[in-house]
């Protein structure tokens, strides 16, 4: 029984070794990712995503001129992509679920050139069952573009050093710059990707893992300057970019905190979803680092430099997410993959298995929703349907909190057809080139005439009028009473009436 075992798991690799390297990583992914793509609704940052593509291209350029320059270029990418394709949630994710698939591709061939076919097929298909593939793959948001882009470049680049010609640096150029507009932070990445071309000079033939035919000194300082001049579309292009975008800061990024010492240590978790997988893919990839040796310079580069200077400068300034990291995940899974290549084929696919199997829980989560903790999702579909379900004419829509990262008007807007009027709006976020409507600074006038106002508040509440502050919440209070509420997931909703005239 143990030799049939033996036999069948040797000829299932046999046919596996036939394909080409990043065909099974590639549908892999693409089976997991789709799998539940539309379960979880639309969570906060994805309806800032529908929002922006949703907008005309002039109105994307208020919007990047007010508060998300940074993102600007993926919301244009995605209006373009909704024009075609409509604006559901699934037609939202589909460029994330495209891009991991690529990602996972590339990521093989990636390291079969690098170290060996075995060692880019293990970390593929260990890339496609790691619950943040999931997560990033199924969401209406650039990371799994940028994931996409930095194996891509990685992968221009080693050609390009191996092969040196102007069309192979164009083309490692493009991808560059593609990554930077897509993912400022992702830019990181260069420093992993000077360290090689300056060892690929220093040392001459076989730069770090990267085989070159001998060169003359004359063609050694060439593939330097030829890098160089890559990098420059990318200052072209994502420079102003850059320095938009830090004057944005304040508004963008009010939420973030400095970065501690303890936040490199739940990075690993933060980054796979899952503090299990992350602890595993951390240990595999340490030992395939020490396999490699000198060959685990660029892998090994590419995750450590990104986030030991996003760190770096999360310390001072507001700026470390560990979301922003998700771009380094396919170059610890390289390195894990070579450590699989080591032992045999059937152990190897054990350990992927593995962490497929601790990774369920969080693949099960993260299909219920995309708010952390998975334990507080926010149900704007729920709450619509109560909307929906007694809207008259002549109904309004009151908000609060209004100036919000929920978005309780946008996840409202997004799942009804025709909501009622947002009757304190004076303009709204279109018009205003942000992600907020204005509101009335006198509510009580606004309000009047209104017999029947929807209240949408964020959290569970008994008495939904007592959490609304301000004038606003005055406004409401002495106009308007209680008559239901409903109470769904992080939301509340009531139905109030106005009161009757004295």
């Amino acid at each position: 029984m143990g030799q049939l075992s033996e036999r069948s798991a040797g000829t299932s690799w046999e046919h596996l070794r036939r394909l080409p390297v990043w065909l099974p990583p590639a549908l892999l992914t693409l089976a997991v990712t789709v799998t539940g793509l539309g379960s979880a609704q639309l969570w906060r940052d994805e309806l800032a995503t529908w929002s922006a593509a949703t907008r005309s291209p002039g109105d994307l350029a208020r919007l990047a001129g007010t508060i998300d320059a940074a993102t600007g270029p993926y919301y244009l990418l995605m209006h373009g992509w909704t024009r075609v394709f409509g604006d559901s949630t699934i037609a939202l994710r589909v460029p994330a679920v495209l891009a991991m698939t690529v990602a996972a591709g590339l990521l093989a061939v990636l390291g079969a050139r690098l170290v060996d076919r075995r060692s880019g097929l293990f970390a593929g298909l260990l890339f496609a069952v790691l619950p943040g593939t999931s997560r990033y793959g199924q969401e209406a948001r650039p990371y799994a573009l940028a994931t996409m882009l930095a194996v891509l470049a990685t992968l221009l680049l080693v050609t390009a050093l191996r092969r040196p010609s102007w069309a192979r640096w164009a083309g490692y150029a493009a991808a560059v710059a593609a990554l930077g507009l897509i993912h400022l932070i992702a830019l990181t990445l260069l420093a992993a990707h000077a360290l090689v071309v300056l060892i690929a000079w220093w040392r001459g033939p076989a730069p770090a893992g990267i085989a070159t035919p001998a060169q003359p000194d004359a063609g050694r300082d060439r593939r330097v300057w030829r890098w160089l001049v890559a990098v420059v579309p990318v200052a072209l292009l994502a420079g102003p970019l850059l320095v938009k975008a830090r004057t944005q800061q304040s508004r963008q990024l009010n939420w973030v905190h400095l970065a501690r010492l303890d936040d490199l240590t739940a990075l690993p978790g933060g980054v796979t979803q899952s503090s299990v997988v992350g602890g595993l893919l951390v240990g595999v990839a340490a030992l395939g680092a020490a396999r490699l040796g000198w060959r685990a310079l660029l892998p090994v580069g590419a995750v450590l430099l990104p986030v030991l200077l996003l760190f770096a400068a999360g310390t001072v300034v507001p700026l470390w997410v560990p979301r922003y990291l998700v771009f380094v995940v396919p170059f610890a899974c390289l390195l894990a993959g070579a450590a699989l290549a080591a032992v045999a084929a059937p152990a190897a696919l054990v350990v992927v298995v593995l962490a497929g199997l601790l990774g369920l829980p969080d693949q099960t989560a993260l299909r219920r929703t995309h708010e952390w903790p998975r334990s507080a999702p926010v149900d704007y579909a729920g709450a619509a349907r109560v909307i929906a379900d007694g809207q008259r004419p002549g109904d309004a829509v009151v908000y609060s909190p209004r100036h919000s990262w929920l978005f309780l008007d946008l996840g409202i807007e997004y799942h009804l057809s025709d909501p009622p009027r947002d009757v304190l709006v004076t303009e709204d976020e279109v018009r205003r080139g942000d992600l907020w409507a204005a509101e009335c600074p006198q509510p009580a006038q606004c309000l009047a005439g209104t017999t029947r106002v929807w209240l949408v508040v964020s959290g569970r509440h008994a008495e939904p009028l007592a959490a609304v502050s301000g004038a606003k919440g005055d406004a409401l209070r002495t106009n308007f009473t209680v008559t239901q509420v409903w109470q769904r997931p992080g939301l509340t909703v009531a139905l109030l009436n106005s009161r009757p005239e004295r």
